[in-house]
Parts: C-alpha cells; structure tokens; sequence
C-alpha cells in the first residue's frame, strides 16, 4: 500500500514539473526587428546628403572675475530657464570689499554732514565743500562697483535653453571669460549638410528636403536654409543648414542625418514609400507587410503598391502614414509576435 502511494505522489509531481516546463517555454522572448517609419520620398532628380544636427544656438556662460568655483547646480541634458542659478564662486573677498565700501560710504556720509552745516553758516570755504562732495561720489562709486562684484559671484543663466557641456567643476578655478557651461537651444535646431560646388547653385532658400534620422527612426520636412558663400579651401563644398522645428525636442546636436534635396525639375512624391525588400507575398498571391503596433505586437498588414521607384515602392493603399514596419529580421515573424526594435 505505501509502495502504491509513493509511486502516486511521483506522477503527480511529474507532471507539474512538465506543466510548468511548458508554461516557461510558452514564454517567448520577444524577437528584435529592424523598423521603418512609413514617410514620403523624394523621387525623380532628389540628390541625397549625409548632415549632422546642430542646435539652433549656442551660448558660452562665463563668470566676469577669477575665483575659486564653490559649486555647480546643473548637469548636461538639463533644461534650464533664463535667470536660473548656474553656478556660485567663492565670494568670501567680494563680501569683505562690500564691507570695506559701505563703512567708507557712512563715513563720508557723515562727514558732509558736518561738513554741511559749517557750509551754510559760511564759515567753510568753497574748496573744502567741493572736496568732500567729491569723496562722497567717490565713496558711492565704489559701494556700486564691489555690489556688482559680488553679484558676479552668482552665474545665472541669460537665456532658456539646454546645458549641452559643462566645462568645469567645482574647486577648480575659473579664470574671466573662460566657459562654464554652454547653453543649447534646441527647440529648432539645423542640419548642417556639405554640398559640391557643382551642385549647390540647384538649391535656394526654399528648395525642399526630406531628412531621415535613423538614431531615432524620424522623418523630417526641412523649413528655410541658409546657404553659405564660402566654400572649403580643401573640398570646394558650401555648407548649407536647413531650420527644422524640434518642438519635442527629440533631434539632439550631433545627430546623423541624410537629407534628400528637390534639384530644378524634381518635385516631392507625395505617396506613403516603403522600402521594395519589406513587401512580401502570401500564399494567395496577395501583397503584405510586417506592422508593428503601439503594443510592440506584429501584425501582417494586406497592402496595394504602386511602380518601385528606386529601392522604395509607393504604397496606394493599406498603411496610413506614421505606421511602423519592420524592414530587417521579419522572416521570424507570426501574427501577433512581441517585437523589440
């Protein structure tokens, strides 16, 4: 009988074990994807540049004195508002000048009291009154200027924006005018693009471009560009910045980019473009790509194309554009897959 027993119990343990084996295996984890935007392409003459992102401006904040720096308050990426509180030095001999400046500034003050009452009676002459007048602007004078330094003491920032470096800490000594931080302003920013000589007089202020940012799977519709009048010594290229909003402040300074120019006689497709290697073909003959939702879940979505133009085909009907899909490693996909990407 106990024999009988013992041989239950281990069937029964046996098969939690597999059932749990099999709730672990039914666990996948999530397969890695290469993704793609749907966007508009440009087509027909469209050159196409590799640029770097720039902020829109950059200010260097520096203390007007020389002195031991107390502290730092901020850190790189930190957004910070225009009047805020960098940086503080040392300010133990400004305070001592400020001190020294208001006990001569009450001296003197005093002085032309007395001074002054002797100088309505007439019992003082003309010079000694203007003398201590002057002694008194003098002492004024310098109870503003040790104010003001003190004040340098205190860096504050002069405009809004974000701390792109920050070029010193505290104890080290900051010389005048040497950079504490710089202060980015990245809500537009620039993408700066080095065009050949040959081909720079095709683009003008209002020329279009389409930019694509692959370090965060963006697409961008450039605004006005400046374009530069002197070219490289070495590489006879002009450098050409296009203004693109940031408002969400995604596109960061060093980015790489690849900016499509519309040349004379090119003009902007218009259509949702997908790369040709991401449409694939079912059973049925029918056309479909890999979606990838906002729940990282892939989906095969029916799709009608148009004529491939280059390695893009447009897309007629099936995906709106914003859609994601995946563009490398989809050949391991089924309906309702986790994705990573």
């Amino acid at each position: 009988m106990k024999k009988d027993y013992l041989i239950l119990l281990s069937v029964i343990l046996l098969g939690s074990s597999c059932q749990q084996q099999g709730a672990k295996s039914s666990m996948k984890a999530p397969t890695r994807v290469k993704t793609q935007v749907v966007s508009t392409n440009m087509v027909d003459n469209a050159q196409t540049y590799v640029g770097m992102v720039e902020e829109s401006k950059a200010t260097a904040v520096s203390f007007t004195g020389m002195g031991v720096v107390k502290r730092v308050l901020v850190r790189e990426g930190q957004a910070v508002g225009k009047g805020q509180l960098l940086a503080e030095m040392d300010d133990t001999q400004a305070r001592n000048l400020l001190s020294g400046a208001e006990a001569q500034m009450t001296q003197v003050n005093d002085a032309l009291a007395r001074y002054k009452m002797l100088h309505d009676n007439g019992s003082l002459p003309e010079v000694q009154w203007v003398e201590i007048q002057s002694k008194v602007a003098q002492a004024k004078s310098q109870l503003e200027v040790a104010k003001k330094n003190l004040a340098d003491c205190r860096l504050v920032a002069p405009v809004s924006g974000v701390i792109g470096k920050k070029l010193i800490e505290a104890g080290e000594t900051a010389m005048p005018s040497q950079a504490i931080v710089n202060i980015l302003d990245i809500s537009s920013v620039k993408v700066k693009v080095a065009v050949p000589e040959a081909e720079v007089g095709g683009i003008n202020a209002h020329t279009p471009t389409s930019i694509q940012i692959e370090a965060i799977n963006g697409s961008y519709q450039g605004g006005q560009i400046e374009k530069g009048v002197q070219a490289d010594a070495l590489t006879h290229t002009y450098d050409i910045r296009i203004n693109v909003a940031n408002s969400d402040r995604k596109l960061l300074p060093g980015m790489v980019a690849n900016v499509r120019f519309l040349s004379d006689g090119s003009q902007a497709d218009g259509g949702k473009m997908v790369p040709v290697t991401a449409v694939q073909r079912k059973s049925d003959g029918n056309l479909f790509v890999w979606t990838v939702g906002k729940d990282s879940t892939a989906h095969r979505t029916t799709v009608t194309i148009g004529q491939p133009q280059g390695n893009f085909v447009r897309v007629i009907d099936g995906l709106n554009m914003g859609d994601r899909i995946a563009t490398e490693g989809y050949q391991k996909l089924s309906e309702g897959t986790k994705v990573v990407y």
